[in-house]
């Protein structure tokens, strides 16, 4: 129980991978130096979001970016949950978010589950499965404070998921996202609210800035939601960070006050995870 300190870093992406990345580094040393305990990067916060940049930014696991994060982790003292970055393994491209302990050791890592394939009228078209491989794993990882859920942007709009993950203990669900200008405006909140009061746990969205000169345009407002669901913590769209107080005494006081997840009836419907 206790407490501790979660940074959200909503970095401006570019076409300049190593630009990406080094900014990624010092923002991430710039949030320990102010007593952050985890920092949160973007979805594909080395790379620009389109299926076209996927494969050609790519990089198998380890690669530089992974190299670099790894490091400035470690060197920052710091958990870092990465982002996502475009992960290469035999054909495949997956959206890949790669979790490091304050030593710099991978504690864990989520591959997008569900991909992005709308086609909204007089709004926003995407189709990631052009490019991507969904993941196949609920994803949870344990640090000193409590244990944590981890998604990708889309991944939060299935309560299925997120619920697995409260089964799993998690208190803290962080999700990596890029919600555009169609979708950020109408659901963006919503489903971080609605996911944090389904499962009583505090919910962390990770976008980029927006860029109105990018292919895509992130709606940015990174945000932190409370388990009773109320919006602790939002940015706008511009570049910058955050550093945000997470409570997990609140999460038990909830839980004991309103016990949803008690009162589950699972005498008439279960959710299982189909290995």
């Amino acid at each position: 129980m206790g407490k501790f300190k979660a940074a959200l870093l909503q970095t401006l992406v570019y076409e300049d991978k190593e630009k990406n990345v080094n900014d990624a580094v010092e923002l991430i040393e710039n949030a320990a130096r102010e007593g952050a305990d985890i920092a949160v990067l973007p979805e594909m916060f080395c790379c620009p979001y389109s299926t076209s940049y996927f494969r050609e930014y790519g990089e198998e696991e380890g690669g530089f970016a992974y190299e670099k994060i790894s490091f400035a982790a470690k060197k920052s003292g710091i958990y870092v949950v990465a982002g996502t970055v475009p992960e290469l393994e035999d054909n495949n491209v997956y959206n890949t978010s790669y979790v490091f302990d304050r030593k710099g050791n991978k504690i864990a890592k989520h591959r997008k589950m569900h991909l992005f394939d709308i086609d909204v009228e007089g709004g926003q078209y995407f189709k990631e499965s052009d490019v991507l491989t969904p993941g196949r794993d609920v994803t949870v990882f344990d640090t000193e404070f409590c244990k944590i859920g981890l998604g990708v942007c889309y991944d939060i709009r299935f309560p299925e998921l997120s619920r697995l993950m409260a089964f799993e203990g998690a208190e803290v669900i962080i999700y990596p996202g890029a919600f555009n200008m169609t979708t950020g405006p109408a659901h963006w909140e919503l489903n971080f609210r609605a996911r944090a009061l389904d499962n009583q746990v505090y919910t962390i969205g990770v976008a980029p800035a927006r860029d109105m000169d990018a292919l895509y345009h992130s709606y940015g407002n990174s945000i932190i939601v409370s388990p009773w669901g109320n919006v602790i913590s939002r940015m706008d769209e511009k570049e910058g960070y955050i550093i945000q107080e997470i409570d997990l005494d609140y999460v038990q006081k909830v839980r004991n006050e309103l016990p949803l997840l008690k009162h589950l009836r699972k005498d008439i419907y279960t959710l299982n995870k189909n290995i």
